[in-house]
């Protein structure tokens, strides 16, 4: 195929005749300055990378063009929902950057407690249109998060507890594979796939519409944080640990070792010091929840209190003015076989030694809904784990090294208490045995399975890659 060259910095363009063609939304090239470069940019700012063309997809035959195209093009794509894979996977050098972004339907039927869902949704945006119902399902923690990519990763949010990841409530998929067919994928058509789309990722096509089941949820929920002191966290996160074991299924929370910010309602004294928090919420009535959470109010004393009733759209958003797009970020993440003191004082210990102030690590139960799904039903395993924890390593300098080294060293700290099974989601780095540990031998074989049969030729590779059967390593080298 010919090629032409953008006259805005040289690098070498497709011939986009045959994409155009079959096109009908907006095709840009870095000839196409600040709107090409707004639509490459991405969550994470570690990631610069320059697509040689990017495809605003509009529709499901949108889609089909620009996977046909890129293979006749013989060039790599990358699939962009969110934009939030904090491993770079929604953005491409040198290949075809396709933007879900424009598909943003949204079909909320609150009579069979269903939405139906596009790929260029927010859960910021899909939590405002199921709150008109006091409907809601479970949703990422940050409402830029996109629906996409969470779903197809487990999806780990507040709701856990009560109704299960966000996987568990996929009813039905529409799913475009490599070679430009149209599937459904539920429990009664194509349910090999379906199994493998609830938590397999982004391996298998491209969803350009997800059917989520909804609960009643708000529109006023009671919870909210407590803000501590540093030097407190070794006897906040103890006596959460302690709450969290007897709690409800309804009482949703976790434990951040945090900087405080420079906000009104935090003292003085404490604004940009090192702290602790403890996020909590009851989902249900809200006297019930004041009872059920006054023993976290109570202890300690905490200086900052702001539990109460709340919004559940305030919830869902009260994490976001502490990772805004546009920071660096190196994300390592693990199940616990439990939290003993001893893993407390390690989680404490590398807290205290963060190298940005903007980094966090968090401490979270599970339980609950989470661990009633059996472990075959989807290929997200570790269900049975009681406690996970999230190191963020976010920064706004470039002394990169420093900050990722202080990652890892969390992780090597927290060995002795972890667990395999982590959702993929949350790593920053993924190799091939990261990827089967995830899933366990079983269910990866079953994964591949599924790869052989719906991307033989692994297209669908930007992501926490099942590599089919047919690639193998040899000598050092993939075939």
């Amino acid at each position: 195929m010919t090629q032409t060259t953008s006259p805005l910095d040289a690098e070498p363009v497709p011939d986009l005749g045959r994409l155009r063609a079959g096109f009908s939304g907006e095709i840009l090239t870095p000839a196409d300055g600040e709107r090409y470069d707004d639509a490459r940019t991405v969550f994470n700012a570690m990631f610069d990378r320059r697509p040689a063309v990017i495809a605003r997809a509009t529709c499901d035959g949108d889609v089909v063009a620009a996977l046909l195209f890129a293979q006749s093009a013989r060039l790599p794509i990358a699939i962009r929902a969110g934009g939030h894979s904090v491993a770079g996977y929604s953005a491409i050098d040198g290949g075809v950057l396709l933007d879900l972004r424009p598909m943003k339907q949204i079909q909320v039927d609150p009579l069979a407690r269903r939405a139906r869902v596009g790929p260029g949704v927010t859960w910021g945006e899909l939590d405002r249109a199921t709150q008109e119902h006091g409907l809601a399902t479970t949703g990422g923690r940050m409402t830029t998060t996109g629906v996409a990519g969470f779903v197809l990763g487990s999806g780990s949010g507040w709701l856990e507890r009560l109704h299960g990841f966000a996987c568990d409530n996929l009813a039905s998929a529409r799913v475009i594979t490599a070679d430009g067919r149209i599937l459904t994928a539920n429990e009664t058509e194509n349910p090999d796939l379906f199994w493998g789309l609830r938590g397999g990722g982004g391996n298998f096509g491209v969803v350009t519409e997800f059917e989520l089941r909804l609960h009643p949820v708000g529109p006023t929920i009671y919870g909210g944080m407590l803000i501590h002191p540093r030097e407190r966290a070794s006897e906040v996160l103890r006596f959460f640990r302690d709450f969290m074991h007897s709690a409800p299924r309804e009482v949703a929370g976790g434990a951040i070792l945090m900087t405080a910010p420079p906000a009104p309602f935090v003292p003085p004294e404490l604004r940009g010091q090192q702290a602790v928090s403890v996020l909590a919420a009851y989902f249900g009535d809200s006297g019930e929840g004041a009872e059920v959470l006054a023993p976290l109010r109570a202890f300690g004393d905490p200086p900052v209190d702001l539990v109460g009733p709340m919004p559940y759209l305030d919830l869902q958003a009260i994490t976001d003015a502490g990772n805004p797009p546009g920071r660096r970020n190196y994300w390592t993440s693990d199940l616990l076989t439990g939290l003993p003191d001893e893993a407390i004082a390690a989680l404490v210990e590398r807290a205290n030694a963060a190298t940005s102030p903007a980094s966090v690590t968090i401490v979270a139960p599970y339980g609950g809904a989470v661990a009633e799904v059996p472990e075959d039903a989807v290929p997200i395993g570790g269900r049975s784990a009681p406690w996970f924890y999230h190191c963020y390593g976010i920064w706004t300098d470039r002394d990169d090294e420093r900050h990722i080294g202080w990652v890892k060293a969390t992780t090597a700290a927290l060995r002795p208490w972890a667990r395999s099974g982590m959702a993929l989601n949350f790593f920053s780095d993924v190799d091939r045995d990261r990827v089967r540990s995830a899933f366990g031998d079983g269910k990866y074989r079953r994964l591949v399975a599924l790869k052989d049969r719906y991307d033989p030729d692994n297209v669908f590779r930007m992501n926490q890659n099942v590599r089919p059967s047919s690639m193998r390593l040899d000598h050092g080298r993939l075939h």
